[in-house]
This record gives structure tokens, C-alpha cells and sequence, in this order.
């Protein structure tokens, strides 16, 4: 079984049910109530599907509901795996093409379909909705909060690591799925507020009701007087040759996997991307044992945090700058795949390419906001805001913020006297600022007494080392007099006592100390397992941009449960202490390419419309054929008619549309399809109850 039994920072869960189910007739073993496609990996299946074109196999991408690469036979039935919980006894087989339906002949009696009342309905149980959600509740609306999800706390659940920010406004320090728990407890301490997880809103309509699938297993109607909608987003989609193989798929699916459900989802991996998503995603792989092969970036420049990427860079994995994807390629699976540096103008130049054996490929390159039922919303007039990645993508911490300042904007236009405290507008834009400067650190020399030595030399809003020092010995200098100031020790004393380090979220604090005029100590931060590890063994130590440094002997080790968090003591001779910050986690054989490049390069034959599979070779051909300038034209050739509902395809078409010759601004977008997602009919069909059904909360 491929399950993540041990983890340096996440609890192995309790009391789980193992229960039994067959995949094409083979027994297997997974957890009730789990991700169907967790317990299918879990077991070493990633193939679920092959498709009506081309008999292609079928992966998981998005393990969001958001897309249908994942779907199977469940007792006969197509369900998206991502979204199914296991059951004892379940027939879940490949779906072979097109299914055939299942035959009956009875005649169902119609559901009933309850309707519930609400002042606002809260589509979205993230960071931004829960925050919105608190906001109403704390100013007496009647709040029902719909959500896809089991546990609330939407992207949060999947993150381990600590968060930047502030500790004061948005739980900075904190690992993001404790920051999702405080957040779920705080609104389901409301009395006026009803929560409705596992439920996805598939609709509004415009008798200004709602349609949500309740477990995904019946249908209920929400009757609102106004709307949050705060739906998150989703994985974006690139193109290039072998995009549609099983084992590429999006970080956020391999996080889901890896650190919601403790599957190892991979034995070693390459991700394309290096914004935050990516390096962080790179970071979990080597907090669950599996190999990085390493991250390439298109951009000259690192595209995220560049503290996360010096932290990944001295864990040991290789990031390539102004290099894409050339190709990736297996037999009926991800078995390698190819990169190469781009020129000018971002063409892979193909005499660089190198080629990596690896089992999966994480595609981080973006997300797209889920903003079609506010859109849906407002094309029928309702009183409706949006917030979080709904509006715009950034950090969660923004998130949160943006979800109060979005109910408060609510509640006046729905006629109460409040007013947005500026402060808030402020900091919100501050935690969603891009990365600003980078600002040289001076020298630091190893003396009598600790102190600090700060490897974060890039602006961004961060300030835990801040509020954790006993002594207030750490301080912002105030160069911008806000959250993206750098922190610099300024004494008087620093008792040694490893808050800073441990509370770090980006790993980039160490404490030093001299021994003797040739030693000193260093304290350093570690997030994996050290349980074994005992005084005098010798450890590679790295500087911050992974350079090997000296090997360092272990004096002590502490475990702080609060961040867990390992601080490490090592022995480093008195010239190098100021420059060591990590530990050597990965071998450098992970990251070694093939002796030569492997590939081939068929650029017209990457698939754009994944449900369809339709390339973006044939695309271009229609347009230029065809004179083509409304999106949905390309429905003829099925494009965007799949069972993702365009979700998918939708933001790839423009550079299709630019390879074809046409600007994208002059082509008129797609219809919006009336649901957001399928749902049996029978669990639909029936009438609608006149009588409000208030009663309980989810």
C-alpha cells in the first residue's frame, strides 16, 4: 500500500475503517469514507479511465470535482472519483469509452425537494468565506455556508507548512490546516449560521434560489436575499505534448493526495512552475519521501516567494530559470520527461533539452478563479459580492481579509450602517503585494552571546520572528513602515531560546554563538524527521543558496511542539556559522538527467480540450478555415462540450487563438453552461416544497 505512515509535521488520523472494494474485479483495501481516487492510488492505481478518442488513458488532474478526469464505474455508475467516498463493498471499475446506461424500467417516484431560507448565502467554506461568513454572523444575518468539501477550510486543509503574514491578523506561524480548524470552529459557533458541507452549489436561478448537492446524494434549493460567493479556484492547464497523460496533474492534487489524504502519490516527481504552488508542492514531496527531480520556470526569474525557493534550492532540488516542457512521454503513463532552456521569445531552443525519469509531473502554473455563479449572480440582478481567489488569486492570508471586507460591503448594500475600517483595505493590499526588493544583509559574526542571523533578504508581509521574541529583541526596520519591512535583531539580549527559528515559516532564521575563537554553534530549523538522529553524527550543512558548506557535528537536538518544528545544534568552525541555514535532505542523484535528451516534439498534437480531446492543431485549422470569432463556434468540433463544462479548455484558447493568427480580444467569449457541475436527473427530478425546512444545522 502506498500510504504515508509517518510525517514530520502532520498526525497519522486515528480509528480509520478499513474497508474492502474491488477495481475491476481485483479486491482492494482502502478508508471509509476517504476520496475514492485517494484509495484507488493508494493502492498503485492512477489509470481510471480510457477515453472515447483514441482509447487515451485517463488520470486524475484537478482531485477538486472541478474537471472529470478522474471519473469510474461506481456500482455501474460514472462518478468522479475525487468526490466519492469509499464504501464497504463498492464495484468500482475503468470506464471504457462512452458507459452504457444502466437499464430500468420502473417508474420513480419524484423526490421531494426541500427549500431552505437565508438572508445570505456563502458559496465556499475557504479562508475568504469562512472569514465572510463570521463577519455576518457577528452582525445578526442569517448565514448558510454551502461547501464541496467534508472539512472546511478550502486550499488551507492541504497546506503543512507555516504561514507568512501576520500573526496578529491572519494566524502567520501557523500551519494551514490549524488555521482552517480555528476558522471552521469560529463559524459553526454561530446560532445563525447553518453549514452545509460535502454540498456543492451547482446553480442559481433567476427565482433567486440556489440548487445544492447535498453529499452529493440529493438536491436542495436555498432561497437567499444576497450572495458571497467565494468559490475558490481552480488548476490551470498548459500545453504541451503528453499533458493529458495519467501522472500530470495539478500541485494542488498531488497536496490533496499527499498531505490531506496520506497517500504517496509518486515515487519521484518534476514540477512545472515556480511560483508558490510549486515550491511549496516541491517542499511537501520531500516532507513524504518522494524524490523532486527538480522545478522549471519559464520566466528568467523565480515566480513565488524567493524564501521558499532558497529553502527548496538547500533541500537539495535544482530549479530552471527561463526553461520550459518540451514534451513528456511513457507508455500509458508518465515515465519522463524533457526540458529545455527558451529563447526571446519563450521557444524552447531544443539542443539544451534534458530528459528525467520520473513517475508524475505537477503542473503549477496558475489557477483560474471559480467566478461563474457570481457571474450567473449578477446577469440576474441579485445582490451578490465576490471574495478570495473567486476575485482575485493571492495568498490566503489576503483571502481572509478580503472575505471580511467583502461581507461587510455586502451588509451595506443590504442597508446596514457599517463602515470598512481602512486599516483592513490597507493590510489586505499589503498581503497580496508581490514579492518587492531584495536587500543585501550585512555580515554577522559569531560572538559571546546569541543572536539572530536573517537569510529572508526579499520583501514580503511577514512578521512571526517579530511577535514570538520573549526579549523584543527582533524588530521591521521601517523602510516601508508596513508588513514588507525585513526583520533585524536590535537587542539588547537574545536568551538562545529558538522562537525565531522554530516559528519561521520560511526556515530562514538561524541563532549562532561563539565556542572558542575556532567553533561555534548554530541553531538550525529542520521539518523532517530527526527522531533517530543523536549527538556527534556529522551533517551536511548548506548555505542559502544550497552551496555544500562543511560538515557540521550534531551537539542537541530540541523538538518544539508548537511549531513542530526541530531546532538543531551543530558545531560549525567560527568562519562559516553566519552562512550556514540548512541541511542536505535529498542526494543529488534525484536531480541527475538522462546522459542523453529523450523525446519527441509535436507541439500541434497537445491537447487543449481535455473531455474532447481535441488538439491545438485541430483547433487552429478550424479557426482559420472557419473565420472564427466566438468561442462557442468551437463547440462544432466539441470543444469546451465535455463534462468539465469548458472549466478546463476555456483559458488555454486564447493562445490558440493568438497561434491562429487572431486576437483574442476581438473573439467572443463562451456561454456559461447553466449548472456548475453534473448530478444524476433522478436526484433532481420532483417538486419543490412550499414550506421552509429552517430546522437544524449541518
Amino acid at each position: 500500500m502506498n500510504r504515508i505512515t509517518t510525517h514530520p509535521v502532520v498526525d497519522t488520523p486515528e480509528n480509520r475503517v478499513s474497508v474492502p472494494f474491488t477495481f475491476d474485479g481485483e479486491p482492494m483495501t482502502g478508508y471509509k469514507g476517504e476520496a475514492l481516487s485517494s484509495a484507488l492510488f493508494a493502492n498503485g492505481v492512477k489509470r481510471f479511465s480510457e477515453h472515447p478518442v483514441g482509447d487515451a488513458p485517463q488520470g486524475i488532474f484537478c482531485a477538486n470535482g472541478q474537471c472529470s478526469q478522474c471519473s469510474v464505474l461506481v456500482d455501474g455508475v460514472v462518478r468522479k472519483s475525487c468526490v466519492t467516498g469509499l464504501v464497504a463493498g463498492m464495484d468500482v471499475r475503468t470506464v471504457h469509452g462512452l458507459p452504457v446506461l444502466i437499464e430500468d424500467d420502473g417508474v420513480d417516484i419524484p423526490n421531494r425537494i426541500d427549500t431552505i431560507k437565508t438572508e445570505v448565502l456563502v458559496i465556499g467554506g475557504g479562508p475568504s468565506g469562512l472569514s465572510a461568513a463570521a463577519e455576518l454572523a457577528e452582525r445578526g444575518f442569517d448565514v448558510v455556508v454551502a461547501d464541496d468539501k467534508v472539512d472546511l477550510g478550502g486550499k488551507l486543509v492541504l497546506q503543512t507548512h507555516k504561514f507568512f503574514g501576520s500573526e496578529e491578523d491572519c494566524y502567520a506561524g501557523t500551519r494551514g490546516y490549524e488555521i482552517a480548524k480555528i476558522l471552521e470552529e469560529k463559524v459553526r459557533s454561530f446560532p445563525n449560521v447553518r453549514v452545509l458541507a460535502n454540498s456543492p452549489v451547482m446553480a442559481v436561478y433567476k427565482d433567486r434560489k440556489a440548487g445544492v448537492y447535498v453529499n452529493y446524494d440529493s438536491y436542495m434549493l436555498v432561497d437567499f436575499q444576497a450572495l458571497v460567493v467565494a468559490a475558490g479556484a481552480r488548476e490551470r492547464s498548459i500545453i504541451f505534448p503528453g499533458n493529458d497523460l495519467p501522472g500530470v496533474y495539478g500541485a494542488g492534487a498531488f497536496q490533496t493526495l499527499v498531505n490531506r489524504d496520506l497517500v504517496k502519490a509518486a515515487a519521484k516527481v518534476f514540477v512545472i512552475g515556480s511560483g508558490n504552488v510549486g515550491l511549496i508542492g516541491s517542499y511537501h514531496a520531500l516532507q513524504a519521501g518522494i524524490g523532486v527531480a527538480g522545478i522549471c520556470e519559464i520566466l528568467p526569474k523565480i515566480n513565488g516567494y524567493k524564501v521558499h525557493a532558497d529553502k527548496i534550492v538547500r533541500m537539495g532540488v535544482p530549479i530552471h530559470l527561463g526553461t520550459t516542457v518540451v514534451s513528456v512521454e511513457g507508455d500509458g503513463k508518465v515515465e519522463r520527461i524533457t526540458i529545455a532552456k527558451v529563447d526571446k521569445d519563450y521557444k524552447p531552443l531544443l539542443d539544451t533539452a534534458q530528459t528525467y525519469e520520473v513517475d508524475t509531473v505537477l503542473v503549477a502554473a496558475g489557477l483560474s478563479p471559480c467566478d461563474e455563479l457570481y457571474r450567473q449572480a449578477l446577469s440576474f440582478g441579485f445582490t451578490a459580492v465576490k471574495a478570495g481567489d473567486a476575485e482575485e488569486i493571492a495568498e490566503a492570508s489576503s483571502a481572509m481579509f478580503g472575505g471580511r471586507i467583502a461581507a461587510l460591503s455586502l451588509a451595506k448594500i443590504m442597508g446596514r450602517k457599517v463602515e470598512i475600517d481602512q486599516a483592513w483595505l490597507d493590510k489586505r493590499e499589503v498581503l497580496k503585494s508581490r514579492p518587492g526588493d531584495v536587500i543585501p544583509r550585512e555580515p554577522v559574526q559569531p560572538g559571546a552571546t546569541w543572536q539572530p542571523v536573517f537569510f529572508c533578504d526579499e520583501e514580503i508581509p511577514c512578521n512571526p520572528c517579530t511577535t514570538v521574541c520573549p526579549t523584543h529583541s527582533i524588530k521591521l526596520r521601517p523602510i516601508k513602515d508596513s508588513l514588507l519591512d525585513l526583520p533585524y535583531y536590535v537587542g539588547p539580549e537574545c536568551k538562545g531560546c529558538s522562537a525565531c527559528v522554530a516559528a519561521c515559516p520560511g526556515l530562514a532564521i538561524s541563532l549562532i554563538k561563539q565556542i572558542d575563537q575556532n567553533w561555534a554553534e548554530v541553531k538550525l530549523p529542520f521539518e523532517f524527521d530527526a527522531t533517530s538522529w543523536e549527538p556527534g553524527r556529522k551533517v551536511a550543512v548548506l548555505d542559502q543558496y544550497g552551496a555544500f558548506v562543511e560538515d557540521a557535528e550534531l551537539i542537541r537536538k530540541v523538538y518544539n511542539k508548537h511549531y513542530r518544528t526541530w531546532v538543531l545544534s551543530v558545531r560549525v568552525s567560527f568562519k562559516n556559522a553566519s552562512r550556514v541555514i540548512g541541511i542536505r535532505v535529498q542526494d543529488e542523484s534525484a536531480t541527475k538527467p538522462l546522459p542523453e535528451a529523450r523525446y519527441e516534439y509535436l507541439p500541434d498534437d497537445a491537447i487543449v480540450c481535455r473531455c474532447e480531446r481535441v488538439s491545438v492543431g485541430r483547433i487552429v485549422e478550424f479557426i482559420k478555415q472557419n473565420n472564427v470569432r466566438d468561442i462557442n463556434q468551437l463547440k462544432t468540433i466539441r470543444v469546451g462540450m465535455g463534462a468539465c463544462g469548458a472549466k478546463t479548455c476555456t483559458p488555454l484558447l486564447s493562445q490558440v487563438f493568438r497561434k491562429a493568427g487572431v486576437d483574442p480580444a476581438t473573439v467572443t467569449d463562451g456561454t456559461l453552461r447553466p449548472l456548475l457541475l453534473e448530478a444524476p436527473m433522478g436526484e433532481m427530478s420532483g417538486f419543490i416544497a412550499d414550506s421552509d425546512t429552517n430546522g437544524g444545522r449541518a
